[in-house]
């Protein structure tokens, strides 16, 4: 790793941090363990890393600039927060099929988002809602695809962010490939890189696909073309039911150098050193210097999705040591010790988050269902036989209620067998 990362600020960050200790569920915390970075700790105490702090002089500068961007940061996590509290709500409510929830999750996501420049490219799975607002995904479209309405959300090349992979683990090679994409384009001269250099990838993934033969592969191919791509993963702890230190004995950073790739572990929970850490491993991307592994050591406080029941394979006592280490809190620790948040910034932030559910609610209740033959469309770029004939059959079937009548120009139904 470059001198930036040195093991001696990751060693004092980390005596900064916290003991080790042992949790109800019998898993081991080593959240500050490992050469962990951390900048701010659960108190919102600010610790200095002179390799670091370069990235954050934006932030750090104690300017009106400053005081703005670290606000912005804040407001950004309470929204998303906010945001992932009405799509749980709107989902126990019969108004979605599904929900993943994020909460406990915001510094990992806005901090490292915060990182990334316009031409850059994300590929996440199916919980970095955070992200995908932060690239410019509108509310309602973060849900429309867990209304069970549409197979993705939003143009993908709107925002430079691919519509979420449900698929454990694909989307890192997804983002292998898109960075090979940008390297030979670079190379061709058909893209020319900025003062910055050239634009890179960013593929989140969580600590469960880290045991994926896609995420491994992913290591092989970014390794072995030292492509522009920043492998994130969240590591919240648990993969549905399952604890990390079940299918990892050591920190999932150590497995990067294996393959050949810098790691760093960061402190998931502190926005200003994922930010600091990202846009490290993203100017490496950029500069030539290949792919980084980044684990950001965070907690998933809710279920998997809201299919899932976690009180019965983890221990309440847990959620009150991570309860704690909440990311917001944190940083509105920091910021009041600072004077930078005051209890006008708060009622403000809390406004807009609640301007933002209320959107969110009207624009998905008022969400209309699609025609049920439109499923067929846009499967293949041109027209396919089998899905021609399946089209076919089932239009029949809808045909064959008595009272349904089929618009075979639209696709739309209406009478009985409108709704199967």
């Amino acid at each position: 790793m470059p001198s930036t990362m040195g093991s001696t600020s990751r060693d004092d960050l980390s005596r900064a941090g916290g003991a080790r200790t042992e949790t109800a569920s019998g898993t081991t915390d080593e959240t500050y363990a490992d050469g962990t970075v951390r900048l701010l700790d659960e108190k919102g105490v600010r610790h200095p890393d002179p390799g670091l702090d370069r990235w954050l002089t934006d932030v750090d500068a104690g300017t009106d600039e400053a005081r703005a961007a670290l606000l912005a940061l804040y407001e950004e996590m309470v929204v998303a927060r906010r945001i992932d509290a009405e799509a749980t709500a709107l989902q126990r409510q019969g108004e979605l099929a599904l929900w993943p929830p994020l909460q406990g999750q915001e510094a990992a996501q806005v901090g490292s988002a915060a990182a990334l420049r316009g031409d850059d490219f994300v590929f996440s799975s199916y919980r970095e809602h955070a992200v995908a607002r932060k690239r410019g995904v509108s509310p309602v479209d973060l849900l429309r695809v867990w209304r069970g309405v549409t197979a993705s959300g939003w143009d993908p090349y709107a925002v430079n962010m691919a519509t979420p992979q449900v698929i454990i683990g694909a989307q890192a090679l997804h983002g292998v490939g898109y960075a090979l994409g940008i390297q030979a384009d670079v190379e061709r001269g058909v893209v020319v890189p900025g003062e910055d250099g050239s634009a890179a990838v960013v593929a989140y993934v969580g600590d469960g696909a880290m045991s994926q033969g896609d995420v491994n592969e992913a290591f092989v191919f970014a390794a072995t073309w030292q492509v522009p791509l920043v492998l994130f993963c969240q590591n919240n702890q648990w993969a549905i039911s399952e604890p990390v230190t079940l299918q990892s004995g050591v920190p999932l950073v150590r497995r990067a150098s294996g393959f050949g790739v810098p790691g760093v572990r960061v402190d998931g929970n502190d926005v200003l050193a994922v930010l600091a850490v990202t846009r490290e491993a993203l100017h490496r991307a950029r500069t030539g210097g290949g792919p980084t592994f980044v684990e950001a050591v965070t907690y998933r406080m809710g279920p998997h999705t809201t299919a899932d029941d976690p009180t019965r394979y983890r221990d309440a006592s847990e959620l009150d040591v991570w309860a704690e280490r909440d990311p917001i809190a944190r940083l509105a620790s920091y910021l009041r010790a600072g004077g930078q948040l005051t209890d006008d910034d708060e009622a403000r932030v809390r406004a807009a988050a609640d301007a933002v559910a209320a959107e969110l609610r009207a624009g998905v209740v008022a969400i209309e269902d699609p025609p049920p033959l439109s499923v067929f469309d846009h499967v293949y770029a041109e027209e396919h036989p089998t899905v021609r004939a399946e089209r076919a059959e089932h239009e029949a079937y809808l045909a064959g209620f008595a009272d349904t009548t089929i618009d075979t120009t639209t696709g739309t139904t209406s009478g009985e067998g409108a709704d199967r």
